[in-house]
């Protein structure tokens, strides 16, 4: 019981010293807290609204980026198309002439080749060294 009566006895002087303060006093230290508040709340609003400019910006960027990757892509990718059209019609033309051509012809041709290497290689091999 004593504890709340001294809590009591301190609340009371708290509070006497406090009706000595002048109203004046007391208006002044709250608005100079308000005007802190304000410049505090300026100085927010200031960094955060240049913070947006920054981030609106990047986003610019970025967004200016990927249209730029995007228009290569679809370069790239028409350039592709382009070039697999092209192969498909060469791998077609080969098609046709292996299919026409007799593989009578075609081991005619390769033995050809074959005895053309060997008559160039024994030339090479044996009467060009003598000369020399």
């Amino acid at each position: 019981m004593s504890y709340r009566r001294d809590n009591r006895s301190s609340r009371s002087a708290l509070f006497d010293n406090l009706d000595g303060i002048e109203e004046g006093g007391l208006r002044a230290s709250s608005s100079y807290s308000h005007d802190i508040d304000e410049h505090e709340n300026e100085k927010s609003l200031n960094s955060l609204q240049d913070r947006v400019v920054f981030l609106k910006r990047l986003t610019g960027d970025i967004h200016e980026e990927v249209q730029s990757h995007n228009r290569m892509l679809d370069r790239m990718g028409n350039g592709m198309d382009s070039a697999r059209g092209i192969m498909s019609g060469t791998m077609d033309k080969f098609k046709m002439v292996f299919e026409k051509k007799s593989s009578r012809r075609t081991c005619k041709l390769v033995m050809y080749l074959v005895l053309t290497f060997f008559i160039i290689y024994y030339l090479l091999r044996f009467l060009l060294p003598a000369t020399v």
